[in-house]
């Protein structure tokens, strides 16, 4: 399955600044994860696939210091675009990150990959 990663104005991707944030184990298993889902697309190891909302999901992944998640979109070619990333710190997603994600999602409709 094929994954691509919502970028800022510079061309760098979100993805790419919140990985190289976390610990170094972290980072395997995270990085780990996602070459899962390229490989094997909805039966990867290691992490737990969840509606939100209408075209936005969240991928679930739990690492040596905790959760984290990863809201993304499904295009219509059949592949996963991560628009944006968190740790996880209750409960319930954040507010302020849902309107991170809903906001990205809003930009990148308009340039299906």
């Amino acid at each position: 399955m094929k994954v691509t990663f919502a970028a800022g104005a510079s061309g760098r991707s979100y993805f790419e600044k919140f990985i190289e944030g976390l610990s170094v184990q972290d980072r395997a298993v995270v990085l780990a994860v996602f070459k899962d889902i390229q490989d094997h697309g909805f039966d990867a190891k290691g992490c737990e696939f969840r509606p939100i909302e209408g075209k936005l999901w969240e991928i679930k992944i739990r690492a040596p210091t905790g959760g984290y998640r990863f809201f993304y979109a499904m295009f219509a070619t059949g592949h996963i675009h991560v628009l944006h990333s968190y740790k996880k710190q209750g409960r319930k997603a954040p507010v302020k990150e849902l309107e991170v994600a809903r906001k990205r999602l809003r930009e990148d409709l308009g340039h299906e990959k």
